[in-house]
């Protein structure tokens, strides 16, 4: 078996079926209702299924449903030493997942494939292995990544989330092991790094651009983050 990529659709029929070799599904478009091991539930966009080699498991999904589907002879390490069946994906791996579509679907070119191949085997090893959350907390994930550079009060947030602030921080944190406010910093300062090293903008341009009207307050944070400031790390 070589290891290779795929665009697929699954049927509303239930087959119950195993390969000798690693799978990795990942949605495109749609929903995937999955069986696998002591796993039942829902996989939309955003999220990763692992199979592994002789896992007994079946797939439903409606027609129009769309996934990228990997066989590996062998995992990433840090899939391969996880037990979690489903975990959400980053959004550099989710836009990738666009061209790989576009790419298979556009013409064969078996060395472009295995440079695909080799991108995306790269990119699950990248993965922090988030394990599913709560649709809504995807939900607001999803908008501080889209909207970095925004206001983000925790009342706004937890409305997007159809919670209260209370139930919002409390779910949030239990389910992320962070506060909200937290994790928006977080994705605000490694943001800001892959500005500040990919990019020729001014540091407080870049500042400007995760949310910081203030340069010495985004310079204070991004030092306290990383142990260097801004000046040491743009290129």
């Amino acid at each position: 078996m070589q290891n290779t990529l795929s665009i697929r659709s699954y049927s509303r029929q239930k087959v119950k079926h195993s390969h000798g070799f690693h799978q990795v599904v990942l949605p495109l478009r749609g929903v995937i209702h999955l069986e696998i091991d002591k796993y039942k539930g829902k996989v939309a966009p955003g999220e990763c299924v692992v199979i592994t080699a002789l896992s007994l498991h079946q797939f439903t999904a409606e027609t129009q449903a769309r996934f990228v589907v990997a066989d590996l002879t062998e995992l990433p390490k840090n899939i391969a030493t996880d037990q979690s069946s489903v975990f959400a994906i980053n959004a550099p791996l989710l836009h990738f997942l666009s061209f790989v579509e576009s790419q298979l679907q556009h013409q064969v070119n078996k060395e472009l494939e295995h440079m695909c191949f080799n991108t995306l085997f790269a990119l699950l090893g990248e993965q922090r292995q988030v394990k599913q959350i709560d649709q809504r907390l995807q939900n607001v994930i999803e908008h501080i990544d889209t909207h970095i550079s925004d206001v983000m009060p925790i009342e706004a947030l937890a409305q997007i989330a159809c919670l209260s602030p209370t139930q919002f921080k409390k779910l949030f944190k239990a389910q992320l092991g962070i506060p909200p406010m937290q994790h928006v910093i977080k994705m605000r300062m490694e943001k800001a790094q892959a500005l500040l090293i990919h990019t020729d903008s001014p540091p407080h341009i870049i500042a400007e651009q995760v949310g910081y009207s203030d340069y010495t307050a985004f310079s204070r944070r991004f030092t306290q983050h990383f142990g260097l400031p801004p000046s040491k790390i743009s290129n």
